[in-house]
This record gives structure tokens, sequence and C-alpha cells, in this order.
């Protein structure tokens, strides 16, 4: 009698996404890509060049930069002890990776520097729609420049993603944190105000009270509104050059006719912040307001140990943005193939995939989706309109005997017509011009 439980085979278990890291499935990276390129050459076109950055850096850089009293930090980073025993982290953001890959490759010495990147981020948060534990960002950031105009040029350039999408649904808000030391003074009024109201504070924000009180500021909790309200306001603390400096940048956006309100309650979440702060909010992706955030933070190379270098920049989460182009009827233009070449009889398979690539030599951009698995003229005709190809080339025995092929319109109701072999490539080019 045999032993059931050792021969018997283990259950299948079919294998599962980490939760919170989600598939981007072809329709819609498709929109993705469309959107990623539209991003890519408009900052470009403004004289940024892209930097590509590994996904792991030392934890210590985010808790120097970012500020070990924060979320992120404190609750949020994907941290590990390699097998060397050093602590490094998922990059939760790209700012401090920016920087420090400026520092270690000496791109700041006497250099300003307008830079982008764009790829996964990591941040174990509660998953829900639009947010995710790996979740994509594009960042632009400009090094050594300090006055108003590159945090114009900055939002100027958003607005122009925006304009050429036809995205309308989104609004700017703008706000000066000060220099550290105004900021100090504000802290300081803040710690009274908040004081004087603990017992009406949530539990998160009698929390950041000793450690960041302006992390109330951005409080969520709707009870908390009407006292966030009535707390003193950073303008009223501002020194005299972040004050000259916001009033330069209003100006700058006034000329370039980009509209924005002054929200004195906009802070951000990161301690490296100083002065020019904004956000582009938008109403139409529910409580996911924020899509692109942004704003100077000069002095975080000197706080990982550089020289003092002015800095700004903004980054734009890629699935609210997707969400928000959707959500204004944004439509994505079709990656269909061009012509569909399909391959009827014996030894005519071998001369198609030799035109296949004649033409792709030839018709430099040409999308040429190739019958793969042979199969009936019928069946080949219906894999050629799924393929939303405009034209079926269509080579039989016959066609491949007299030195011609079929071409066949498919998004009309024009007739098949045949072409000499050595004219496709000239009558394609014609035909799909």
């Amino acid at each position: 009698m045999t032993d059931k439980s050792k021969s018997a085979k283990p259950a299948s278990i079919k294998p599962r996404a980490v939760r919170g890291m989600n598939d981007i499935l072809p329709e819609v990276s498709t929109t993705w890509r469309y959107l990623e390129t539209a991003v890519q050459e408009i900052v470009e076109s403004y004289g940024y060049a892209e930097i590509r950055l590994p996904l792991l850096e030392h934890t210590e850089l985010f808790t120097r930069s970012i500020g070990e009293v924060t979320d992120i930090v404190e609750k949020e980073m994907y941290t590990f002890a390699d097998r060397n025993g050093e602590s490094l982290t998922l990059r939760p953001e790209a700012t401090a990776s920016m920087v420090r890959a400026g520092m270690t490759n000496g791109l700041f010495h006497n250099q300003k520097q307008k830079l982008w990147t764009t790829g996964p981020m990591f941040r174990y948060e509660k998953p829900q729609k639009g947010r995710y534990r790996q979740f994509y960002q594009f960042d632009v950031e400009a090094m050594g420049y300090d006055g108003p105009d590159v945090d114009a040029e900055l939002i100027i350039m958003s607005a122009r993603m925006w304009q050429r999408l036809g995205i309308s649904k989104i609004n700017l808000q703008i706000n000066s944190l000060g220099t550290p030391a105004a900021r100090a003074d504000y802290r300081a009024a803040l710690v009274e105000y908040f004081s004087g109201v603990k017992n009406q504070l949530d539990e998160d924000s009698i929390r950041r009270l000793e450690q960041n009180p302006l992390r109330i500021l951005d409080s969520k909790n709707p009870e908390m509104r009407e006292i966030v309200e009535a707390a003193p306001v950073m303008l009223d603390y501002l020194d005299e050059d972040s004050a000259e400096h916001f009033r330069g940048l209003k100006s700058l956006l006034d000329a370039a006719g980009v509209a924005y309100s002054v929200n004195p309650r906009l802070v951000r979440g990161l301690d490296y912040y100083s002065r020019t702060v904004f956000e582009w909010v938008t109403d139409a992706l529910g409580s996911q307001g924020a899509v692109c955030s942004g704003g100077r933070y000069d002095g975080l190379v000197e706080k990982l140990g550089g020289r003092t270098t002015p800095a700004v920049g903004w980054a734009m989460g890629i699935e609210r943005f997707v969400a928000l182009y959707e959500a204004c009827g944004g439509e994505t233009p079709a990656a269909n193939a061009d012509v569909y070449l399909a391959a009827l009889g014996e030894g005519t398979v071998r001369r198609a995939f030799a035109l296949a690539e004649e033409l792709r030599d030839e018709l430099a951009g040409i999308r040429i989706e190739m019958n793969l698995g042979g199969g009936s003229f019928k069946s080949q005709m219906k894999r050629a309109d799924k393929s939303g190809a405009e034209f079926a080339l269509i080579l039989g025995e016959q066609e491949l005997a007299e030195g011609r092929i079929g071409i066949k319109p498919m998004r009309n109701a024009d007739e098949q017509t045949t072409v000499a072999l050595d004219e496709l490539a000239a009558t394609l080019k014609r035909q799909l011009s």
C-alpha cells in the first residue's frame, strides 16, 4: 500500500503581484508613452537634459535630505541591509538622488544644470486608485540658478504641458516659505498658536507640533480645517529678499499669462524646501488633488556636504497625469500597423519575410505587421482588420510567380489593386503620406 501523502504533488499556486505594485498593460502603456513623449519634448525644448538614476541609494541620503521627522522616512521607505550590512533604500523620490548624482559626478562645480529624469519610486502607502507602492514620476530640476526667472520658467513649462495636451481642469497655487531663518520665526509662531489649541488637535497634529509644525498646515483631516485656517500665515513672516523673490515670480507669471492663486497654507511635506513652492491641483480626480508639485530647495546641496547651490524643480506622478488626461477627454493616437503582410500558399512566406525587411529598409518609420501562424485567406484578412492597418499586402503563389503583390485598402471600400514588387515601396510611400 503506497503512502499517498508522500507521492501527491503540491497544489499549483499561481504567482501574484506584490500588493500595491501593478502591471501597466499594453492598452494603458500606449497612453503612458504618448504622454511621456510629449513631456520629454517640451522639457528638452527648454534646454533640459536627461539623467538616469539608480533605484537604490544609501538610506542616509534620504534621512538627511527629506528629514527624519517625515511620514516618508518614518513610515514609507523600503529599507533593507545588503549583504555587506549597508542600509539601502529604494528611492521614495527623485530630487535627493538628482542632487547626489550631481555631487558625485562633479556636475555642480562652477556649472549650472537643467536636468530631467523619469522612472519608478517606492513608498509603503495604503494602495488605492492612482496611488501605488511602486509609482512613477517625471522629475525636472534646475541647479545653480538663484533668481525667480528659473522658478517662472519651470512653472510656465508645466503650463505648456497642459495646453499642448488639452488639459483644462487644473489650477496653479503658489506660495513662499522664505529662508530657513524666516521659517524658524514662523515655526515659533505656529508652535505658540497650535499649543494654545492643543486640546483640539488630532493625534497626527499633536505629534507634528514639536517635530514639524508646518506639516500641520498640510492636514487632510476636515475636522482640522477651521483650526488651520486661523493659524498665522507664512507670508507675514517673509524676509525682504524672499518677498522680493516672490514678487518677481508673480510678475513673470503675469507677463507670460499664466493664471495662479496665492495659497498661504501651501507647504511641502519635505524638509529641504525654501522660498517658492507651487502645486498644480485638480478637482477632477476626487481627493487626490495635486498632480504636479515643486519648489525651491536652495540649502539641500550644502546640507548634504556640498557647496551652496541654489536649486528648484518639480515632480509629477505619471499615474495621476494619465488619469487627468483621460478625465479631460484626452485620446491617445492609435499605434496601429500601417500595412499587414499576408502570405498565401507554398513558398510565399520566405519571400514575404524578406519583402517586409526590404520595406522597412526603404520606408523609415513604416509599421509593418507580418502575418504569423499561417491560416486561410479569410482568417488572415480578419487579423489584418484587427491590426488597424490601412492596407493589407497579399502575396499569393500566382502573385509571386508574376512578381506582383495585391494591395487591399482596409479602411474604405476601394477595390484591391496589384503592383509590381519593385514598385511596392514607392506606391506605399505615396498612399501612406
